[in-house]
Protein backbone atom coordinates (compact mmCIF):
# COMPACT_ATOMS: atom_id res chain seq x y z
CA UNK A 1 0.00 0.00 0.00
CA UNK A 2 1.15 3.51 -0.79
CA UNK A 3 0.68 6.85 0.85
CA UNK A 4 -2.58 8.24 2.18
CA UNK A 5 -5.00 9.12 -0.61
CA UNK A 6 -8.27 9.95 1.17
CA UNK A 7 -8.81 11.23 4.69
CA UNK A 8 -12.32 11.66 6.07
CA UNK A 9 -12.41 13.71 9.28
CA UNK A 10 -15.45 13.91 11.57
CA UNK A 11 -17.86 13.64 8.65
CA UNK A 12 -21.56 14.04 9.36
CA UNK A 13 -24.23 13.88 6.65
CA UNK A 14 -27.69 14.96 7.80
CA UNK A 15 -31.04 14.84 6.03
CA UNK A 16 -34.05 16.96 6.79
CA UNK A 17 -37.18 15.19 8.01
CA UNK A 18 -40.03 17.60 8.76
CA UNK A 19 -38.26 20.52 10.44
CA UNK A 20 -35.25 18.67 11.85
CA UNK A 21 -31.95 17.38 10.44
CA UNK A 22 -30.90 13.83 11.34
CA UNK A 23 -27.38 12.47 10.76
CA UNK A 24 -27.26 9.34 8.58
CA UNK A 25 -23.46 9.50 8.72
CA UNK A 26 -22.45 10.57 12.20
CA UNK A 27 -18.93 11.82 12.97
CA UNK A 28 -17.11 9.30 10.76
CA UNK A 29 -13.31 9.39 10.51
CA UNK A 30 -11.56 7.11 8.01
CA UNK A 31 -8.43 6.95 5.87
CA UNK A 32 -7.72 5.19 2.58
CA UNK A 33 -4.27 4.60 1.12
CA UNK A 34 -3.30 4.35 -2.52
CA UNK A 35 -3.45 0.80 -3.87
CA UNK A 36 -5.59 -0.30 -0.91
CA UNK A 37 -9.07 -1.83 -0.73
CA UNK A 38 -11.07 -0.61 2.26
CA UNK A 39 -14.19 -2.66 2.82
CA UNK A 40 -17.18 -0.97 4.46
CA UNK A 41 -19.71 -3.48 5.73
CA UNK A 42 -23.04 -3.29 7.56
CA UNK A 43 -26.76 -3.91 7.21
CA UNK A 44 -29.01 -1.86 4.96
CA UNK A 45 -29.65 1.46 6.69
CA UNK A 46 -26.26 1.57 8.40
CA UNK A 47 -25.08 4.57 6.38
CA UNK A 48 -22.67 2.93 3.92
CA UNK A 49 -24.11 4.39 0.72
CA UNK A 50 -24.78 7.76 2.38
CA UNK A 51 -21.07 7.88 3.20
CA UNK A 52 -20.10 7.02 -0.38
CA UNK A 53 -22.44 9.62 -1.87
CA UNK A 54 -21.03 12.19 0.55
CA UNK A 55 -17.48 11.54 -0.66
CA UNK A 56 -18.64 11.81 -4.27
CA UNK A 57 -20.64 14.99 -3.59
CA UNK A 58 -23.87 13.45 -4.86
CA UNK A 59 -26.28 14.55 -2.10
CA UNK A 60 -28.50 17.40 -3.27
CA UNK A 61 -30.20 18.48 -0.06
CA UNK A 62 -28.01 17.06 2.71
CA UNK A 63 -26.11 19.05 5.31
CA UNK A 64 -22.45 18.02 5.14
CA UNK A 65 -20.12 18.75 8.07
CA UNK A 66 -16.49 17.76 8.53
CA UNK A 67 -13.64 17.33 6.04
CA UNK A 68 -13.11 15.04 3.05
CA UNK A 69 -9.48 15.36 1.98
CA UNK A 70 -8.48 13.89 -1.39
CA UNK A 71 -4.72 14.27 -1.78
CA UNK A 72 -4.88 16.86 1.04
CA UNK A 73 -7.54 18.92 -0.77
CA UNK A 74 -10.86 19.39 1.05
CA UNK A 75 -13.38 18.39 -1.61
CA UNK A 76 -16.33 18.81 0.77
CA UNK A 77 -16.03 22.57 0.25
CA UNK A 78 -15.72 22.58 -3.55
CA UNK A 79 -18.30 24.22 -5.80
CA UNK A 80 -20.51 21.96 -7.98
CA UNK A 81 -18.53 22.90 -11.10
CA UNK A 82 -15.21 21.96 -9.49
CA UNK A 83 -16.67 18.69 -8.20
CA UNK A 84 -17.83 17.90 -11.73
CA UNK A 85 -14.22 18.17 -12.86
CA UNK A 86 -13.13 15.69 -10.19
CA UNK A 87 -15.92 13.13 -10.67
CA UNK A 88 -15.11 10.77 -13.49
CA UNK A 89 -11.48 11.90 -13.50
CA UNK A 90 -9.70 11.84 -10.13
CA UNK A 91 -12.54 9.92 -8.48
CA UNK A 92 -15.27 7.65 -9.78
CA UNK A 93 -18.03 5.37 -8.55
CA UNK A 94 -19.39 1.99 -9.57
CA UNK A 95 -23.12 2.01 -8.79
CA UNK A 96 -24.97 -1.06 -7.56
CA UNK A 97 -27.77 -0.98 -10.18
CA UNK A 98 -26.25 -0.70 -13.67
CA UNK A 99 -29.61 -0.55 -15.42
CA UNK A 100 -30.56 2.68 -13.66
CA UNK A 101 -27.00 4.05 -13.83
CA UNK A 102 -26.95 3.81 -17.64
CA UNK A 103 -28.91 5.94 -20.08
CA UNK A 104 -31.36 3.60 -21.89
CA UNK A 105 -31.42 5.87 -24.97
CA UNK A 106 -27.68 6.00 -25.61
CA UNK A 107 -25.43 3.41 -27.21
CA UNK A 108 -22.97 1.80 -24.81
CA UNK A 109 -19.96 3.21 -26.64
CA UNK A 110 -21.30 6.76 -26.55
CA UNK A 111 -21.91 6.55 -22.80
CA UNK A 112 -18.33 5.50 -22.11
CA UNK A 113 -17.01 8.11 -24.55
CA UNK A 114 -19.04 10.83 -22.81
CA UNK A 115 -16.86 10.57 -19.70
CA UNK A 116 -13.73 10.84 -21.82
CA UNK A 117 -15.07 13.87 -23.71
CA UNK A 118 -15.75 15.71 -20.44
CA UNK A 119 -12.23 15.27 -19.11
CA UNK A 120 -10.02 14.66 -22.18
CA UNK A 121 -11.22 17.26 -24.66
CA UNK A 122 -7.97 17.19 -26.64
CA UNK A 123 -8.60 13.63 -27.84
CA UNK A 124 -9.86 13.15 -31.38
CA UNK A 125 -13.02 11.16 -32.09
CA UNK A 126 -10.91 8.31 -33.44
CA UNK A 127 -8.74 8.29 -30.32
CA UNK A 128 -11.82 8.28 -28.10
CA UNK A 129 -13.32 5.33 -29.90
CA UNK A 130 -10.04 3.48 -29.61
CA UNK A 131 -9.98 4.17 -25.89
CA UNK A 132 -13.58 2.97 -25.48
CA UNK A 133 -12.79 -0.29 -27.29
CA UNK A 134 -9.70 -0.68 -25.09
CA UNK A 135 -11.85 -0.21 -21.97
CA UNK A 136 -14.41 -2.75 -23.17
CA UNK A 137 -11.57 -5.21 -23.63
CA UNK A 138 -10.17 -4.37 -20.18
CA UNK A 139 -13.45 -5.21 -18.48
CA UNK A 140 -13.73 -8.50 -20.33
CA UNK A 141 -16.51 -7.74 -22.79
CA UNK A 142 -16.32 -9.93 -25.90
CA UNK A 143 -16.83 -8.43 -29.38
CA UNK A 144 -16.33 -4.84 -28.18
CA UNK A 145 -17.00 -3.36 -31.64
CA UNK A 146 -20.45 -4.96 -31.60
CA UNK A 147 -21.23 -4.03 -27.98
CA UNK A 148 -20.15 -0.45 -28.70
CA UNK A 149 -23.31 -0.01 -30.81
CA UNK A 150 -25.71 -1.77 -28.44
CA UNK A 151 -28.18 -0.26 -25.96
CA UNK A 152 -28.02 -1.19 -22.24
CA UNK A 153 -31.23 -3.25 -22.37
CA UNK A 154 -29.62 -5.54 -24.95
CA UNK A 155 -26.95 -6.63 -22.48
CA UNK A 156 -27.07 -9.06 -19.55
CA UNK A 157 -26.78 -7.82 -15.96
CA UNK A 158 -23.14 -8.84 -15.77
CA UNK A 159 -22.32 -7.12 -19.07
CA UNK A 160 -24.06 -3.92 -17.93
CA UNK A 161 -22.06 -3.95 -14.71
CA UNK A 162 -18.88 -4.25 -16.77
CA UNK A 163 -19.96 -1.22 -18.81
CA UNK A 164 -20.50 0.76 -15.60
CA UNK A 165 -17.00 -0.24 -14.48
CA UNK A 166 -15.58 0.80 -17.87
CA UNK A 167 -17.17 4.24 -17.44
CA UNK A 168 -15.77 4.52 -13.91
CA UNK A 169 -12.18 3.70 -14.92
CA UNK A 170 -12.19 5.55 -18.26
CA UNK A 171 -9.82 8.26 -16.97
CA UNK A 172 -7.78 6.14 -14.55
CA UNK A 173 -9.17 7.60 -11.29
CA UNK A 174 -7.08 7.60 -8.14
CA UNK A 175 -10.14 6.91 -5.98
CA UNK A 176 -12.72 4.30 -6.95
CA UNK A 177 -15.85 3.65 -4.89
CA UNK A 178 -17.72 0.41 -5.57
CA UNK A 179 -21.20 0.45 -3.99
CA UNK A 180 -22.52 -3.13 -3.76
CA UNK A 181 -21.10 -3.90 -7.24
CA UNK A 182 -22.22 -7.55 -7.28
CA UNK A 183 -25.59 -7.44 -5.47
CA UNK A 184 -27.88 -8.35 -8.38
CA UNK A 185 -25.51 -10.80 -10.10
CA UNK A 186 -25.34 -14.57 -9.95
CA UNK A 187 -22.41 -16.24 -8.19
CA UNK A 188 -20.35 -16.90 -11.32
CA UNK A 189 -20.65 -13.32 -12.59
CA UNK A 190 -19.99 -11.99 -9.08
CA UNK A 191 -16.65 -13.80 -9.04
CA UNK A 192 -15.74 -12.38 -12.46
CA UNK A 193 -16.59 -8.81 -11.40
CA UNK A 194 -14.56 -9.14 -8.18
CA UNK A 195 -11.61 -10.52 -10.13
CA UNK A 196 -11.92 -7.53 -12.45
CA UNK A 197 -11.94 -5.02 -9.55
CA UNK A 198 -8.89 -6.74 -8.03
CA UNK A 199 -7.08 -6.52 -11.38
CA UNK A 200 -7.97 -2.84 -11.69
CA UNK A 201 -6.40 -2.17 -8.30
CA UNK A 202 -3.16 -3.70 -9.58
CA UNK A 203 -3.33 -2.02 -13.01
CA UNK A 204 -4.27 1.57 -12.08
CA UNK A 205 -3.10 1.48 -8.42
CA UNK A 206 -6.29 3.16 -7.26
CA UNK A 207 -7.49 3.35 -3.71
CA UNK A 208 -10.78 1.44 -3.62
CA UNK A 209 -13.67 1.72 -1.16
CA UNK A 210 -15.74 -1.45 -1.45
CA UNK A 211 -19.20 -1.15 0.09
CA UNK A 212 -21.02 -4.40 0.70
CA UNK A 213 -23.13 -6.40 3.13
CA UNK A 214 -21.42 -9.63 1.99
CA UNK A 215 -18.74 -10.66 4.48
CA UNK A 216 -17.40 -13.26 2.04
CA UNK A 217 -16.65 -10.51 -0.47
CA UNK A 218 -14.93 -8.48 2.25
CA UNK A 219 -12.77 -11.43 3.30
CA UNK A 220 -11.71 -12.03 -0.29
CA UNK A 221 -11.16 -8.46 -1.45
CA UNK A 222 -10.34 -6.04 1.38
CA UNK A 223 -7.06 -5.05 2.99
CA UNK A 224 -8.84 -3.31 5.88
CA UNK A 225 -12.46 -3.38 7.01
CA UNK A 226 -14.67 -0.73 8.61
CA UNK A 227 -17.91 -1.98 10.18
CA UNK A 228 -20.75 0.56 10.17
CA UNK A 229 -23.84 0.55 12.31
CA UNK A 230 -26.47 3.30 12.62
CA UNK A 231 -24.27 5.88 10.95
CA UNK A 232 -21.13 5.20 13.00
CA UNK A 233 -17.97 3.18 12.54
CA UNK A 234 -18.12 0.61 15.33
CA UNK A 235 -14.97 -1.33 14.44
CA UNK A 236 -12.09 -1.03 12.02
CA UNK A 237 -9.14 -3.36 11.56
CA UNK A 238 -6.92 -5.13 9.07
CA UNK A 239 -9.07 -7.78 7.39
CA UNK A 240 -7.39 -10.90 8.77
CA UNK A 241 -7.39 -9.55 12.31
CA UNK A 242 -11.06 -8.58 12.09
CA UNK A 243 -12.12 -12.07 11.03
CA UNK A 244 -9.81 -13.82 13.48
CA UNK A 245 -10.52 -11.55 16.45
CA UNK A 246 -13.77 -9.56 16.02
CA UNK A 247 -14.56 -7.48 19.08
CA UNK A 248 -17.67 -5.32 18.75
CA UNK A 249 -20.94 -7.16 19.46
CA UNK A 250 -22.30 -6.04 16.09
CA UNK A 251 -19.26 -7.37 14.20
CA UNK A 252 -19.44 -10.66 16.07
CA UNK A 253 -23.19 -10.90 15.44
CA UNK A 254 -22.71 -10.32 11.71
CA UNK A 255 -20.03 -12.99 11.51
CA UNK A 256 -22.14 -15.38 13.56
CA UNK A 257 -24.99 -14.89 11.08
CA UNK A 258 -22.96 -16.33 8.20
CA UNK A 259 -23.96 -19.95 7.49
CA UNK A 260 -21.22 -22.43 8.36
CA UNK A 261 -20.76 -26.06 7.41
CA UNK A 262 -22.40 -28.37 9.91
CA UNK A 263 -24.34 -25.53 11.53
CA UNK A 264 -27.81 -26.61 12.67
CA UNK A 265 -29.23 -23.20 13.56
CA UNK A 266 -28.61 -19.84 11.91
CA UNK A 267 -27.98 -16.93 14.26
CA UNK A 268 -30.38 -14.01 13.77
CA UNK A 269 -29.59 -10.55 15.11
CA UNK A 270 -32.50 -9.27 17.19
CA UNK A 271 -34.38 -6.22 15.93
CA UNK A 272 -33.54 -3.94 13.01
CA UNK A 273 -31.52 -0.79 12.35
CA UNK A 274 -33.74 2.03 13.69
CA UNK A 275 -35.23 4.59 11.32
CA UNK A 276 -33.11 7.71 10.92
CA UNK A 277 -35.26 9.92 13.14
CA UNK A 278 -35.42 7.21 15.82
CA UNK A 279 -31.69 6.56 16.14
CA UNK A 280 -30.46 6.86 19.73
CA UNK A 281 -28.00 9.75 19.78
CA UNK A 282 -26.56 8.94 23.20
CA UNK A 283 -25.15 5.71 24.53
CA UNK A 284 -24.35 2.55 22.59
CA UNK A 285 -26.54 2.42 19.49
CA UNK A 286 -26.43 -1.37 19.37
CA UNK A 287 -27.51 -1.82 22.99
CA UNK A 288 -31.21 -2.30 22.19
CA UNK A 289 -30.39 -5.32 20.01
CA UNK A 290 -28.41 -7.11 22.74
CA UNK A 291 -30.80 -6.64 25.70
CA UNK A 292 -29.22 -9.47 27.71
CA UNK A 293 -26.09 -7.32 28.16
CA UNK A 294 -26.35 -5.09 31.22
CA UNK A 295 -26.74 -1.36 30.52
CA UNK A 296 -23.93 -0.56 32.95
CA UNK A 297 -21.24 -1.98 30.64
CA UNK A 298 -22.04 0.49 27.84
CA UNK A 299 -20.33 3.87 27.63
CA UNK A 300 -22.49 6.97 27.95
CA UNK A 301 -20.73 8.48 24.92
CA UNK A 302 -19.06 5.53 23.16
CA UNK A 303 -15.72 6.35 21.57
CA UNK A 304 -13.42 4.37 19.29
CA UNK A 305 -10.67 2.71 21.34
CA UNK A 306 -7.44 1.42 19.78
CA UNK A 307 -7.07 -2.09 21.20
CA UNK A 308 -3.88 -2.89 19.30
CA UNK A 309 -2.23 -0.77 16.60
CA UNK A 310 -4.73 -0.31 13.76
CA UNK A 311 -7.62 -2.13 15.47
CA UNK A 312 -10.30 0.21 16.82
CA UNK A 313 -13.60 -0.69 18.48
CA UNK A 314 -16.42 1.52 19.79
CA UNK A 315 -17.80 1.17 23.33
CA UNK A 316 -16.49 -0.90 26.22
CA UNK A 317 -19.43 -3.32 25.95
CA UNK A 318 -17.27 -5.58 23.76
CA UNK A 319 -15.47 -6.73 26.90
CA UNK A 320 -18.67 -8.19 28.35
CA UNK A 321 -20.50 -9.45 25.27
CA UNK A 322 -21.58 -13.06 24.84
CA UNK A 323 -24.21 -14.82 22.79
CA UNK A 324 -27.24 -15.81 24.87
CA UNK A 325 -27.10 -19.45 23.74
CA UNK A 326 -23.55 -19.71 25.07
CA UNK A 327 -22.27 -19.43 28.60
CA UNK A 328 -20.52 -16.35 29.93
CA UNK A 329 -17.42 -18.47 30.32
CA UNK A 330 -17.23 -18.49 26.53
CA UNK A 331 -16.63 -14.74 26.40
CA UNK A 332 -13.92 -14.25 23.83
CA UNK A 333 -10.81 -12.10 24.16
CA UNK A 334 -11.33 -10.36 27.48
CA UNK A 335 -9.39 -7.53 25.90
CA UNK A 336 -9.42 -4.24 27.78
Amino acid sequence: MGKELLEIKNLSTSFRIADEYYAAVDDVTLTLNKNEVLGIVGESGSGKSALAFSVMGLHNHAKIEGEILLNDRDIARLSPSKMNKLRGDDMAMIFQDPLTALNPLMHVGDQIAETIVLHRQNMSQRQRKGRVLELLNMVGIPRPEYVYEQFPHELSGGMRQRVVIAIAIANNPELLIADEPTTALDVTIQAQILDLIRKLKDDIHAGIILITHDLGVVAEMADRVAVMYAGQIVEIAEVHRLFENPLHPYTRSLLNSVPAEGQDKLHVIQGIVPALQNLPRHGCRFAARIPWIDDSVHEENPALHEIVPGHFVRCTCHRHFYFPDKSKEELTNGVT
